[in-house]
Parts: C-alpha cells; sequence; structure tokens
C-alpha cells in the first residue's frame, strides 16, 4: 500500500535525523542545566527527553508499517506505543509555546522579568506540561487499544474504532484541537508576533540576534502549522463529520512525526550552547576530513594543518 511505504519512510528519515540531532541536544543541555540552569534550557532539555521518548518508541511504527498496519508485536506494547508516541506530539506543543512565552516576557519586561526569573518555575511549568499532556493522552487506555480484524489472527492497534468507542473518542479528539493546538498557537503567534515588533523597534539590537530572534519565531510557527495542523485538524473534521477518518488521520500523522527532526532547528535559534556545541561539532568533522585527505594525498603535514 503507497501509505504504508510513505509512513516507513517518513518513520525512517526521521529516525535517522532525529536521534543524533536530539542526542547533540540533550548533552548540550544537559552540561548546561548541571553548570547554569536557565529556564529556557529546562523547558528545552524536557522537550528533547520528549523527541527522544518518542524517537525509542518509533521502531515499533516501523514494524506495525512494514506489518501492513497489523499489530505483530505483544499486544501489551501496544498502548504503551500509542501513549507515549501521541503524548509526545502534544508535549512539543506546550514546550515550544513554553519557550515563546519566555522569550517573549525576556524582552517585553526585561527589568521584571529578570528579578523573578527562577529556575524552579520552569521545572514547575515542565511538571505541568508532561502532567496535562498524559492526562489527555490517557484516552488510549479508556478506549480498547487493540482488536482481531474480523475475527482473524492479526490486530489492529488503535484503528477502526466502532460507533460506541467513537462517541468516546471524538469528542476527546476535539478537546485535544482547541485546548492542546488551537490555545498554544495563539499563544505563541502572540509572543514571536510582539517578540518581533519590540526587537525591530530597538536601536540597540545587532543585525545577528534579530536574524536569530526571527528565525526562532518562523521556525517554531512553521512547526506549529506545518507538523501539528494536519493532524489536529483532522481532529475537528473528525468531530463534524461524526466518523473516523482514518485515511486523512495517517496522512496527516506523517507532518507530525517529522517534528522530531525539526526540533532540533529550534534549537539552534534558541540556545547559544546549541550553536556553539554545533559549531565545535562541525569544526571538528572537517578538521578529521582534513587530515583523512592530507593522509590520503600524503601532500600535507601537521603544521599545514594547524594553519588551516
Amino acid at each position: 500500500m503507497p501509505i504504508v511505504n510513505l509512513l516507513l519512510s517518513v518513520y525512517i528519515i526521521t529516525f535517522l535525523i532525529g536521534v543524533p540531532a536530539n542526542i547533540l541536544a540533550f548533552c548540550t543541555f544537559c552540561q548546561k542545566v548541571r553548570h547554569k540552569p536557565a529556564p529556557i534550557d529546562i523547558l528545552l532539555l524536557n522537550l528533547t527527553i520528549s523527541d527522544l521518548i518518542f524517537l525509542a518508541f518509533l521502531p515499533f511504527k516501523m514494524k506495525e508499517a512494514v506489518d501492513d498496519m497489523n499489530w505483530i508485536l505483544p499486544f501489551e506494547l501496544c498502548p504503551i506505543t500509542g501513549f507515549l508516541f501521541y503524548s509526545t506530539i502534544y508535549n512539543s506543543t506546550l514546550f515550544l509555546t513554553g519557550v515563546s512565552v519566555e522569550r517573549y516576557l525576556g524582552v517585553a519586561f526585561p527589568i521584571r522579568y529578570a528579578l523573578c526569573r527562577r529556575p524552579r518555575y520552569a521545572v514547575a511549568a515542565s511538571i505541568t506540561f508532561w502532567v496535562v499532556s498524559s492526562l489527555n493522552l490517557s484516552i488510549v487506555y479508556i478506549v480498547p487499544q487493540w482488536k482481531e480484524r474480523n475475527g482473524t489472527a492479526p490486530l489492529e492497534c488503535y484503528r477502526n474504532f466502532t460507533k460506541p468507542e467513537l462517541r468516546i473518542l471524538l469528542p476527546v479528539r476535539l478537546e485535544l484541537f482547541l485546548v492542546l493546538f488551537c490555545i498554544p498557537f495563539l499563544v505563541c503567534t502572540f509572543c514571536y508576533v510582539n517578540l518581533i515588533h519590540i526587537l525591530s523597534r530597538l536601536p540597540n539590537i545587532g543585525r545577528r540576534r534579530r536574524l536569530r530572534a526571527v528565525g526562532l519565531a518562523l521556525g517554531t510557527l512553521l512547526v506549529f502549522a506545518v507538523c501539528f495542523g494536519p493532524y489536529n485538524l483532522s481532529h475537528l473534521l473528525g468531530y463534524v463529520w461524526q466518523q473516523d477518518i482514518e485515511s486523512l488521520r495517517e496522512f496527516a500523522l506523517l507532518s507530525s512525526t517529522l517534528n522530531a527532526c525539526l526540533d532540533p532547528i529550534i534549537f539552534y535559534f534558541s540556545s547559544a550552547a546549541v550553536r556553539s556545541m554545533l559549531n565545535h561539532c562541525l569544526r571538528s568533522f572537517l578538521a578529521k576530513l582534513h587530515i583523512l585527505k592530507c593522509n590520503h594525498a600524503n601532500d600535507c603535514c601537521p603544521s599545514q594543518i594547524l594553519q588551516d
């Protein structure tokens, strides 16, 4: 089936790009939080952990796609995989919103915010985000997660619901659309539009910092619109039509999956530590390539490498 092949391709690309990028970000934020914790670093660390959890369970979704959307794995893994797979999607919306609020307050009210800027508030916000997303996605433990397909051996994991099940599920999906997508998206839009407006009026802000702020704003809003928009819109359409539009939801879920490898772009614009670590890794990689090239060509010496 074309959709199965497309799902598998997106899963593999997300996994191959997302794992190294998020591991790099995780190591950077852990080091930063250990030495000098800042609210934004705590928020981004939690976002990285959420993405890594998502990526850790992504191979189970790959296996499901390989098996033509049949659940051949132990059925105990179905609710765990579904819960973590979907809850981390909404973790991202909440933590990206937290980052936008932190950035906006730091620019709009610099003195007042500096006086009350405490890491423990970011920790409390992070715990709240985890609890809110977990409670909302606990629906996977309420509605049956797996069932026999036409009484035969293959099982389906959280797909093709009956009408009684949809009467429970569709209102919950509408609530996810309104509370965990629309509200965070509106908050992010407000914060970043005003952030750019404020920075554009400040004469002492350097061009590079202004461009990073614009990149952060556009990147975050793009992630919201492209990654989370289609999937959450399917919640609304399903509620309006009172049916489970499974084929549309599978296509919409593709863009949400890509979020795990797009979040590192947000990390780059949000954190100087990530930019420094990435630049260091790139310099080290290019230096090793140069050494290998010199060894292969046998036409340069250590002094030349140092000069380069």
